[in-house]
């Protein structure tokens, strides 16, 4: 008895010299009182805003109705196109995983502005949109490479760029942007929730974001964040030092190219695709890599719904107005539909004229 007693001792000698490894008040009781199945979340969203609701609802449903709409088209047009370049199936693939990015986090958002006192969702839920949000951040950053190594082939080594970016080869590329994202996001998902949560589940933003949801933890050590910090080097710092490396590459070629016409065109290729990984990379270094004591719901907030909600809207435009290939595609398919148009309208022009004999 006394051996044990004196293990008891040292025990709540061990935790009270390291308070880190001190469970804070509430994680018992949500060890006993709730379930995976029974624990819910609330997401507060843009609650602190109740004379404004009405205007960021209609201007979120707007914007997010037009995001829809572009990225729709520019994957009609790209799929309608027979002959379709790299850099095209990689658009498609950009505007797919946008959509799908969209339809993730502002519905929930939405719901937010329409409900008083904050949305709930599940553990499971709030499991599977971080999941979803992380997975098609993660394939965007390593689609980027991708789109940033078909720039490289283009203007590094233009006589191989057919033979090198075969359809085979965009295909992997494609498949493995997917499945990297995927992967890391299932890692870092499972070892957020498995964290014990404090009573209060009350996450002031209008998704489940990584940031949120580690705010919650009752955990007081940085143990707690090393797996946003693996993501953050596994989807952010890696994927951007290989684009860097591309266009320092790219940089290096276009010094050496003696004609000043074929330097303009080489790096007007490239601008699209430089646009978007700044917007890209620059929220999410802002959002992710920065130290706790920095955290702040309102900020973060901001950052996201432009992370979220402008930036697949101007991803459309970039490209709509920067790439020659898509200002094709898209011409061609607005002329597809005005002869559609007209067919139909002889048609029924005919049938109208047949129908009074």
């Amino acid at each position: 008895m006394n051996r044990a007693h004196h293990r008891e001792d040292e025990v709540s000698i061990f935790l009270s010299s390291n308070p880190e490894m001190m469970p804070c008040e509430g994680c018992m009781e949500r060890d006993n009182k709730s379930t995976v199945a029974t624990m819910e979340f609330l997401l507060l969203g843009f609650s602190e805003l109740l004379c404004l609701r009405v205007l960021l609802f209609l201007i979120f449903l707007i914007v997010h109705l037009v995001t829809l709409a572009g990225n729709v088209m520019i994957f009609m047009a790209v799929v309608m196109e027979p002959s379709r370049p790299p850099m095209l199936f990689f658009l498609c693939q950009l505007s797919v995983i946008e959509l799908c990015y969209t339809l993730v986090i502002v519905p929930k958002a939405l719901l937010s502005l329409i409900v008083v006192d904050g949305s709930t969702i599940s553990f499971i839920g709030c499991a599977a949109q971080m999941h979803l949000f992380v997975a098609l951040g993660g394939a965007e950053c390593f689609l980027l490479v991708a789109m940033s190594y078909d720039r490289y082939v283009a203007i590094c080594q233009p006589l191989h760029y057919v033979a090198v970016m075969s359809e085979g080869l965009c295909l992997r590329l494609a498949v493995a942007c997917c499945l990297g994202g995927f992967a890391v996001a299932l890692g870092l998902t499972v070892a957020v929730f498995r964290l014990p949560f404090c009573q209060s589940h009350r996450i002031n933003h209008f998704f489940c974001d990584v940031s949120a949801v580690l705010h919650l933890a009752c955990t007081q050590s940085y143990t707690r964040e090393l797996p946003l910090l693996a993501a953050c080097v596994l989807l952010l710092l890696l994927p951007f030092l290989l684009i860097l490396t591309s266009y320092v590459c790219i940089a290096a070629a276009l010094f050496h190219a003696t004609s000043s016409v074929g330097r303009g065109k080489a790096l007007s290729t490239c601008i699209s695709h430089l646009a978007i990984t700044f917007l890209h990379y620059g929220c999410a270094t802002f959002m992710y890599i920065r130290p706790k004591s920095s955290y702040s719901p309102a900020r973060d907030k901001m950052v996201s719904l432009v992370y979220t909600n402008i930036t697949p809207l101007l991803y459309p435009l970039i490209y709509s107005l920067r790439n020659k290939e898509i200002r094709g595609v898209l011409r061609k398919m607005l002329r597809r539909k005005k002869i559609a148009q007209l067919n139909w309208h002889a048609i029924r022009a005919v049938m109208c004229v047949c129908g009074k004999f």
